[in-house]
């Protein structure tokens, strides 16, 4: 019966693993994936653009 213990907890979390990584496919794309791209894009180039306006950097020293 030592063996049921021990492997309980393994299968459990193989199960759970599984079912976040199915959850996590299955939410890619759909309706909404154009605009959380435009998102991401949207906070890039924000940081983009700060990081240009903050002038050259040190890495030519």
């Amino acid at each position: 019966m030592d063996y049921v213990s021990a492997l309980v907890p393994p299968v459990v979390m193989a199960v759970f693993f599984i079912g976040l990584i199915v959850t996590i496919v299955k939410t890619q794309g759909g309706a909404n994936k154009g605009k959380e791209d435009a998102a991401v894009d949207a906070v890039l180039a924000r940081a983009e653009s700060a990081r240009q306006a903050s002038g050259p950097s040190d890495a030519g020293a």
